[in-house]
């Protein structure tokens, strides 16, 4: 009886050290998300309010990219692809170093939306996102419904509008980009949900393993989900609810 009692603590103990360990990981995600997206925001605020900085990626009347600009377009989709292929070679610090640097470059990529928009728009189409941010990312931290079968669905759908938005440069069609900003909205609020819960699951999983690297690494990982479910809601959303200047 008493090795059973004994037993049962260090259970019980071990999963304390878990439910504490969990929501410190969790913290530092939403930590390091934050912070990567107060620098997106501070970078696209200083490039998109000087017409000089502009410049240097888009024509400041028309807002049309030129190379450069291009180039800044679909440099964090590489970025992202690098990161998670090269996470295993890096340290947390190197991992933690280029997130920042990729919420940056995602600053000039969205720097001409402080031109395009009123800043009273963008500021309550920031609100509204982060509103809904938060009750998504909660529901899928706390849902005891498993959500691992969205995420095919989900990335299926993302490489959909992806093309779509691509093909769409070319036909400039109203009604198509009209389409693709509402299964976008549809598709980043469900990548959420599943993203917070596949963290908190994936950390889970791993906890006992105690690997202090791995850990580290996890977390940046889980905030670029987060980071990247964020902006491009935001961006959705801006391009529905944002009034032009």
């Amino acid at each position: 009886m008493a090795e059973f009692r004994t037993m049962r603590t260090a259970a019980g103990s071990r999963s304390a050290a878990i439910d504490a360990g969990l929501r410190a990981h969790m913290n530092k995600v939403y930590g390091t998300m934050s912070v990567g997206m107060v620098l997106t925001f501070l970078v696209a605020w200083a490039v998109g309010s000087s017409p000089e900085l502009l410049s240097i990626f888009r024509d400041p009347m028309t807002l049309r990219p030129n190379m450069l600009g291009w180039a800044v377009m679909f440099a964090p989709l590489i970025m992202a692809f690098v990161f998670g292929a090269a996470l295993n070679r890096l340290s947390v610090a190197g991992a933690q170093t280029f997130f920042y640097a990729f919420a940056a470059v995602m600053g000039l990529s969205l720097s001409w939306i402080f031109v395009a928009f009123t800043g009273v728009s963008i500021a309550q189409v920031f609100l509204v996102t982060a509103i809904s941010f938060a009750g998504l990312s909660l529901w899928g931290y706390t849902t005891k419904r498993d959500l691992s079968a969205m995420g095919t669905f989900l990335m299926m759908g993302v490489i959909g509008i992806l093309i779509a938005s691509v093909v769409n440069i070319f036909l400039a069609s109203s009604a198509l980009q009209f389409a693709i900003t509402i299964l976008g909205v549809l598709l980043f609020a469900g990548l959420t949900a599943y993203d917070t819960q596949n963290i908190k699951t994936t950390y889970i999983q791993h906890a006992r393993v105690a690997d202090q690297e791995w850990l580290g690494k996890a977390a940046i990982m889980g905030a670029l989900q987060l980071y990247l479910d964020f902006i491009n809601m935001f961006m959705f959303l801006l391009q529905l609810f944002g009034n032009r200047d």
